[in-house]
């Protein structure tokens, strides 16, 4: 028995350069790289591997590797286009029979989270992921069919590949996440507060929003407000309202041809060097080359 170790950060908008598979060779321990989505190739014959995650959740669909299947769970085996959501900390045995390939989605706590609050309305501490061993969802197998189809040295298909994983994400939020039993909240802002700021901060982009401004709405000091906003949100205030506006632009890039610079003053950017720089730290491309790769 052979342990994966712990994987380093991966996030979603960003593909892996290089989809090279592995095969008949023992499973090894491996490690992708920081920032990326990651596909790989597990090995042939049987094989017992213990697979460990790390704080980021992941989605794992199974091509091949009929017989498959987890040691706590031998009635329930793999197959084609099966998928696997296993949470936070999660760690479980497999025995591996046959050659499998398999296709790794990882998102971090803070994607999570902004998913939780924007399409769930609901404090991400209140809700985890919920374990799923090879799942059959035909719609999720197609978009990771079609993931790993696009060509990822390619900038333009890069960027696809971040539109198919937030597809992705959605759709695990809205069908795989529950309630945390039997837990007990402390701290964090109200339920009204909560989407008293949602609904500002969306009505607001264009406009500088200050940590003043948002924490005199709760009635709390900057201090006590930053605190609890990262508790109720999962992030801390500037980088949920950085998050929000990049989506605002992402939207308007795919459906119009407005000027960058008319973009960046309405999504709250204070030029277009600053829209362009940010939006590049998020999505790894300009605006320009984004919405080239929609809309062209």
């Amino acid at each position: 028995m052979q342990d994966v170790k712990e994987y380093e950060p991966c996030l979603i908008w960003n593909p892996c350069k290089s989809f090279k598979p592995l095969t008949a060779r023992p499973t090894h321990a491996w490690k992708p790289a920081p920032s990326s989505v990651t596909a790989c190739l597990q090995p042939c014959g049987a094989t017992t591997t213990t697979h460990r995650t790390t704080r980021r959740r992941h989605i794992t669909p199974c091509r091949g590797g009929t017989g498959t299947f987890r040691r706590d769970q031998p009635g329930t085996k793999g197959g084609p286009d099966k998928l696997c959501i296993l949470p936070a900390e999660h760690q479980s045995a497999w025995v591996i029979n046959g050659e499998i390939r398999l296709a790794h989605v990882y998102f971090s706590p803070e994607q999570f989270a902004l998913g939780c609050v924007t399409l769930l309305d609901r404090e991400p501490r209140t809700l985890q992921l919920r374990e799923s061993t090879f799942l059959e969802d035909a719609s999720q197998a197609r978009r990771f069919h079609q993931l790993i189809a696009l060509n990822w040295h390619e900038p333009a298909e890069r960027l696809l590949t971040s539109s198919l994983a937030h597809e992705m994400l959605s759709h695990t939020l809205l069908s795989q996440v529950g309630a945390r039993d039997g837990l007990r909240l402390k701290g964090g802002l109200a339920a009204h507060q909560r989407r008293l700021l949602v609904e500002y901060i969306d009505q607001h982009l264009e406009d500088p929003i200050s940590l003043g401004q948002l924490a005199g709405m709760c009635a709390l000091s900057e201090y006590h407000f930053a605190r609890m906003f990262r508790q109720s949100f999962g992030l801390p205030p500037h980088q949920y309202l950085l998050a929000r506006r990049v989506t605002r632009a992402q939207a308007l890039l795919r459906s119009g041809a407005l000027p960058l610079n008319e973009i960046a003053l309405m999504c709250g950017f204070s030029s277009a060097s600053h829209f362009t720089h940010r939006f590049r730290q998020a999505m790894g491309a300009t605006p320009g080359e984004y919405r080239q790769a929609f809309c062209a």
